[in-house]
C-alpha cells in the first residue's frame, strides 16, 4: 500500500529536490497544462511505446492507467472487503536470510535502529546531495497517533545478526473521500537498505503491511510517491521559500540567479523582524476545540481531506519543539480564534559538504484563513520560521497555497509528489486545489 519501489530512492514522502533555475525558467514560458492532461500525455506516451509495466501494481485494486477516464466505472471500494476470517493469518515468506520483526516505537532501543536506518538509507535528492533526517522525536509523532497499531510498524532483520535492513509502517486515519468518511491507514517510511535493493523486498514488505492493515479491518489505505504508479489520484509540486539564501547556495540546494549577486539575493528574501498580524500567536492546548472547528469547517470543501476530531487536532497541530509549529490569531477585540497555520519540521543532511551537515527544513501542513489574508497569514509563518533558524520553507501546491506561492517567492522545485488511494477509485484525477491532505 505504498508507492515506491526498490529500484528507486524508496518514497514514502516529499521529494528533497532542490529549485532549479531551469525549472523557474520552464514554469514561466510553459503554456497552463493541468496535472491532469500532464499525466493523461504521458501515460499515453508510456502506453504507445509499450512502456515500463507495473509488475506489482497491476495485480493490486488500484485505478490502473487504462481505465483513465472510463465514466462507466464507479466511484469508491474496488474490492468489497472480505471476511476477517480469509484474511491470510500467518507472515508472507521473506527469502530464507531474514525474518519479519514489529517495531515498537516507545522503546528507545528500536526508535534509535529505526532512526539509524532511515537517516543512512531513506529518500535523497536525484544528485545524491541531501537526505531526509526524521528525527526520533519526529517519528515517535508521525507513527503514534490516537488509535495505532504497533503492528503496523513493520521491520526486517537479518536472522543472522538480528541488524534491521528494512521498514514499513501504516498509522489509521478517517479521510473523506467526497462525501463518504472513510477508514484508511496512512502508508509511510518504505525503506531497504542501499545493499539489499536487488532483493525485492518492497513489493513482499507492501503486501504484508496490507495483510496486518486488513486483520484491523481496514481496507483502504492512503499514500505518496516521487514516481508514477497505476495511478495518481493528483500530482502535486513542492516550492521552497528562501530564509537563508546564502547557505542554500552554498551547499547546492540553490543556485545564484542570473545578474545576481550574493548581497541582492540576501535582500530579495529578507524577511521582517516579528509577524505583522495583531493577536498572531503559538497555539495552546486551551485552543484546540477552536483550531478543530475551524480546520473541519475548512477542510469540508476538498474533495479529498482529513477526517479530524479533537483528539486528532491535539496529537498532529499541539505544538511540539522541532517536531510540528502552530500559530494562530486571536481576535484582540473578540479573543475569537479567526485563523491558523502550521508547519512540521523535516531537516535533512547534506552530504559530502564540508562547512555543513544539516539543513533545517519547514514544511507547510495546514493553513486556514477566514479574517486573515492567506498571503499574510503565511508570511507570518516564514518570518517565525527564519526566526527559529529554519532554513527553507517548503509548501505543496495543494489546497489554496498555489495563491500565495509567487507573491511570497517561493521557487519551483525540480521534483512531483503523487498521491495515490489504495482500493479506491476516483473516476477522474484531481487538481492540486481540490487536495485538502497533507501525509508526512
Amino acid at each position: 500500500m505504498v508507492g515506491s519501489s526498490e529500484e528507486n530512492n524508496p518514497n514514502g514522502n516529499p521529494d528533497p529536490n532542490p529549485p532549479s533555475e531551469a525549472a523557474a525558467e520552464a514554469e514561466a514560458e510553459a503554456p497552463p497544462e493541468s496535472s491532469i492532461e500532464a499525466l493523461a500525455r504521458k501515460v499515453q506516451e508510456t502506453l504507445s511505446l509499450g512502456g515500463k509495466r507495473h509488475r506489482f501494481w497491476e495485480t493490486q485494486p488500484v485505478g490502473q492507467f487504462k481505465d483513465l477516464g472510463d465514466s462507466s466505472l464507479p466511484e469508491g471500494p474496488i474490492e468489497p472487503p472480505t471476511p476477517i476470517s480469509e484474511v491470510k493469518p500467518e507472515p508472507y515468506n521473506l527469502p530464507a536470510p531474514y525474518e519479519w520483526t514489529t517495531c515498537d516505537m516507545e522503546d528507545e532501543r528500536t526508535c534509535d535502529e529505526v532512526y539509524a536506518l532511515l537517516t543512512n538509507n531513506y529518500v535523497e535528492d536525484d544528485e545524491n546531495m541531501f537526505r531526509f533526517n526524521y528525527s526520533k522525536d519526529f517519528l515517535q509523532w508521525a507513527l503514534r497517533p490516537p488509535g495505532y497499531y504497533r503492528a503496523w510498524h513493520i521491520g526486517v532483520r537479518v536472522k543472522a545478526t538480528k541488524k534491521l535492513v528494512a521498514f514499513i509502517t501504516g498509522v489509521p486515519a478517517r479521510i473523506r473521500v467526497r462525501s463518504d468518511v472513510v477508514r484508511m491507514a496512512e502508508i509511510n517510511f518504505l525503506c531497504v537498505h542501499k545493499k539489499l535493493r536487488s532483493k525485492r523486498l518492497a513489493p513482499v514488505m507492501i503486501k504484508e503491511v496490507t495483510r496486518r492493515v486488513h486483520l484491523e479491518n481496514v481496507w483502504q489505505a492512503a499514500y505518496t510517491a516521487g514516481v508514477v504508479l497505476p495511478t495518481p489520484i493528483t500530482t502535486c509540486r513542492y516550492w521552497h521559500r528562501s530564509l537563508n539564501p546564502k547557505k542554500l547556495i552554498d551547499v547546492g540546494f540553490s543556485r545564484l540567479g542570473a545578474r545576481m549577486t550574493m548581497s541582492r539575493t540576501i535582500r530579495l528574501y529578507k524577511l521582517p523582524d516579528s509577524p505583522a498580524t495583531p493577536g498572531f500567536r503559538r497555539m495552546e492546548l486551551r485552543d484546540v476545540a477552536a483550531v478543530t472547528r475551524l480546520l473541519r469547517d475548512y477542510l469540508a470543501q476538498f474533495a479529498v481531506a482529513p477526517d479530524l476530531d479533537e483528539a486528532d487536532v491535539e496529537h498532529w497541530l499541539l505544538p511540539r519543539d522541532d517536531v510540528v509549529d502552530s500559530y494562530l490569531v486571536e481576535s484582540p477585540e473578540t479573543h475569537e480564534i479567526t485563523d491558523f497555520c502550521s508547519f512540521y519540521t523535516l531537516p535533512s543532511s547534506i552530504l559530502n559538504n564540508q562547512n555543513y551537515t544539516v539543513l533545517k527544513a519547514a514544511y507547510s501542513y495546514y493553513n486556514v484563513a477566514t479574517k486573515t489574508p492567506l498571503l499574510q497569514l503565511t508570511n507570518d509563518a516564514l518570518i517565525v520560521a527564519k526566526r527559529k533558524d529554519y532554513d527553507v520553507f517548503n509548501a505543496l501546491d495543494v489546497m489554496h497555497n498555489e495563491s500565495f506561492l509567487k507573491d511570497l517567492k517561493f521557487g519551483p522545485g525540480d521534483g512531483q509528489l503523487h498521491y495515490y488511494l489504495y482500493n479506491y477509485r476516483l473516476r477522474n484525477p484531481l487538481r492540486p486545489a481540490e487536495l485538502g491532505l497533507v501525509l508526512l
